[in-house]
């Protein structure tokens, strides 16, 4: 009865330790009165720390939604539907990766939140800041059935 309690005790154990490292979440919001498909130029603003030209991942990838971006450390240089942000979480394990990738497509006038989207994956379920791009541009069209 010992050895079968402390063999329960140490599976119990073991599947505790491995089961917490693996977290991947992914969420959307779109406010109800936002319209992405006629948000149809962009300009995704740098994020000061970015040294992975996450940037440039996310104008290429909202290309592919038909949007017009252009991207830079500075405010857009002509008039545009809409202003992207973004703030990237990196993680050492082994390797560094992106840990936490969150969007926010904004309202060039007022800075208002329009769509948020973000993407969470710890190293067991980590992804390439491409794949995180896509997960959440995609995840943010998807949220308003686009």
């Amino acid at each position: 009865m010992k050895k079968l309690l402390f063999v329960l005790f140490q599976l119990g154990m073991v599947a505790s330790l491995v089961s917490g490292c693996a977290v991947n979440r992914a969420t959307a919001h779109v406010e109800p009165t936002t319209r992405l498909n006629e948000i149809k130029t962009v300009h995704v603003k740098k994020f000061a720390d970015d040294n992975a030209d996450t940037n440039v991942l996310i104008v290429n990838k909202l290309r592919t939604k038909g949007v017009s971006a252009t991207t830079g450390s500075d405010a857009p240089q002509t008039k545009v539907d809409a202003v992207v942000t973004y703030v990237e979480k990196w993680m050492w394990d082994i390797t560094m990766y992106m840990l936490e990738l969150t969007v926010v497509i904004r309202d060039p006038k007022d800075d208002y939140p329009l769509a948020t989207g973000n993407s969470y994956h710890t190293s067991l379920t980590r992804k390439s800041p491409q794949e995180m791009v896509s997960e959440v541009i995609d995840n943010i069209y998807k949220e308003q059935g686009q």
